[in-house]
């Protein structure tokens, strides 16, 4: 199948717009790997530091004649879906050594979740960990004395941050491996349904608490679709990952295999050896089109919109927000998972899962296969479903139809000809809605503008009963140098119950929604943001705004805004407490949310 038109012109125009930067980024990396494993130019004593606990293995170490994994680890037992990751190194270490290589733990990065920090202060600090993460693995990795490096993180911006890392350290291999998805526990809808409840008074504290432990129950990922699953929807897309490692559940023997899996093709991918696959061959300009493509045709999380361009100008690609809005009118939707439809990754997973997906759109000319991966060139591998065989992970070809078209269907018949990104321009900035969950006759809302600083005030408003028309809710210094851009996921409930009472509702902010965004039509990350002189800080109460996500236009109407002076709130208190001190250094500096709102990139 030939090549999708609008693929094609969309990967050609990145690929101009990044002439100077990607070709900086390959000099540099050229040049890094010239210079042949790093150990060799480390001195005795650099070396006897680094191999001095490693027993059994300082041997061959020394010699530098084998591959050695620097392992970079997001571990910790507070997060279900990285509990897993506790036993990961040991068993690397023994595959890595079964296979005449070594590995090591490189070091660890911080990895919070924001299920636990949602609407708390801790979410402040939520999108700079991506910074602190990708700083962090770099740390670890730059005591050159790694061949390759695994990395093992699942969640929100864990996987950003090490893709960032991984790509700075794109001249040796890597390659990233999960630890799955938690069982399927309370549906997310019974689960959100409890939550709009709680929200109106009709169910206490007692009910929402044993709905949310009976959603979220074991180790693993959280099962609906936000930003953790849809990162491991990217790194099969984007050959990262081994084919259909993504969504096994942890414990079960397949996952282990493929860990050991993983570990071999990191061994076997270094410069010592035949199969010499840097990172930076893989992360070009036509894997990020294929992770564009996979993020719209799954319907995953708003978050990947500043995510991506983080991680592309790592690897010199530069992203905007037209190549998501040109890719979406281009790609269909193909998959309904909460909170775009009732089933969980699970679900999907069993319904024939992203091989199934791949097929579908390699076949429909919209994705590149000629890409490198971490097993090889080309993306058709990653059709293949991998099976426990002996104790070993093999691969077989994988389903060729939907097990379930109620989850997922194909390419030729899919739940929308969209796939539910739109840019949003105009008189307010640009910004970013999701549609894939929103229904039609709510893309377009043109209503009275209610004003607030806070997701607090918004529900004071609401409880106190002043939300009972028609409605846009501007929430307003919730930007990257307001607060951190925490996410507003807490309104979530507010806004859904204000809908479903039939009003006219949407939100406006500088700020972010949760990845798993749902049915309220929401125009996110809109930039400049208010405290970087943006026109939202120049809404008054009253004004009429109008959201078209038909156009993808967002504008306030009837009003010269050159004529009024901008809010300024008192922002000081949102530079201590919980931490926030520390990173008042990454709100002076950050870049626009259009850009990726990175720090260190």
């Amino acid at each position: 199948m030939a090549l999708h038109k609008t693929i094609q012109t969309v990967t050609d125009r990145i690929r101009a717009r990044s002439e100077v930067s990607r070709g900086n980024y390959l000099d540099r990396m050229a040049a890094a790997a010239s210079e042949g494993p790093r150990r060799a130019h480390l001195t005795c004593g650099n070396q006897a530091h680094a191999y001095a606990p490693m027993g059994e293995d300082k041997d061959r170490l020394a010699a530098t004649q084998v591959g050695n994994i620097g392992i970079i680890t997001a571990y910790n037992d507070m997060l279900s879906a990285h509990q897993p990751f506790e036993h990961y190194p040991e068993l690397i270490r023994k595959t890595a050594r079964m296979h005449g290589g070594t590995a090591q733990v490189a070091g660890g990065v911080p990895a919070m979740c924001d299920g636990v920090t949602q609407g708390q202060t801790g979410m402040e600090l939520s999108l700079f960990s991506r910074d602190v993460i990708a700083m962090a693995a770099g740390i670890g990795l730059s005591h050159n004395v790694f061949d390759s490096a695994i990395y093992l993180g699942v969640c929100d911006k864990i996987v950003p941050g090490l893709v960032i890392a991984a790509a700075t350290f794109g001249y040796i291999p890597g390659i990233f491996i999960p630890a799955g998805p938690m069982e399927s526990g309370l549906p997310n809808d019974q689960k959100a349904k409890v939550r709009q409840q709680f929200a109106i008074g009709e169910v206490g504290r007692e009910e929402l608490m044993v709905a949310e432990m009976a959603s979220y129950h074991g180790a693993g990922t959280c099962t609906f679709y936000g930003t953790a699953n849809t990162n491991q929807m990217l790194m099969e897309f984007m050959g990262l990952h081994l084919p259909g490692a993504s969504f096994v559940n942890p414990g079960e023997g397949l996952r282990t295999a493929l860990t050991v899996a993983g570990t071999q093709a990191a061994l076997n991918n270094t410069a010592l050896g035949d199969t010499y696959r840097p990172v930076s061959q893989i992360l070009d300009e036509k894997a990020f089109v294929n992770g564009l493509v996979g993020l719209m045709a799954t319907g995953g999380s708003t978050n990947l919109v500043l995510h991506l361009p983080a991680m592309a100008r790592a690897a010199g690609v530069i992203l905007d927000l037209e190549d998501f809005s040109d890719l979406s009118e281009a790609v269909p939707l193909m998959a309904k998972v909460y909170p775009n439809g009732l089933a969980d990754v699970n679900h999907f997973h069993a319904a024939g899962g992203l091989g199934f997906m791949i097929g579908e759109l390699l076949d429909a000319g919209l994705l590149h296969d000629d890409t490198q991966t971490v097993v090889g060139t080309g993306l058709r591998a990653y059709t293949q479903e991998p099976q426990l065989k002996d104790g070993r992970a093999v691969w077989v070809p994988g389903t060729a139809v939907s097990l379930n078209e109620k989850i997922i269907r194909p390419a030729s018949n899919p739940f929308n000809h969209h796939g539910g990104l739109t840019q949003l321009a105009g008189n307010l900035g640009r910004g970013v809605i999701k549609t894939s969950a929103v229904a039609q006759e709510r893309h377009i809302i043109e209503a009275p503008a209610r004003v607030f600083h806070t997701q607090e005030s918004v529900k004071a408003a609401f409880k106190a009963g002043e939300l009972i028309t028609d409605t846009v809710i501007v929430v307003r210094f919730q930007g990257p140098k307001s607060n951190g851009m925490p996410e507003l996921h807490g309104l979530t409930p507010t806004l859904a119950v204000m809908q479903d009472r039939g009003l006219q509702v949407a939100l406006v902010t500088d700020g972010r929604m949760s990845g798993a965004s749902g049915k309220v039509p929401s125009a996110i990350h809109v930039s400049p943001e208010a405290a970087d002189g943006g026109p939202l800080a120049l809404i008054q109460d009253g004004d009429i705004i109008r959201l078209d996500a038909t156009k993808g236009t967002i504008n306030v109407l009837g009003v010269d805004l050159t004529t009024r002076t901008p809010a300024a709130p008192n922002l000081s208190g949102n530079g201590n407490g919980v931490g926030r001190e520390l990173f008042e250094v990454f709100r002076q500096n950050v870049g626009h949310a259009t850009d990726g709102a990175g720090v260190c990139i």
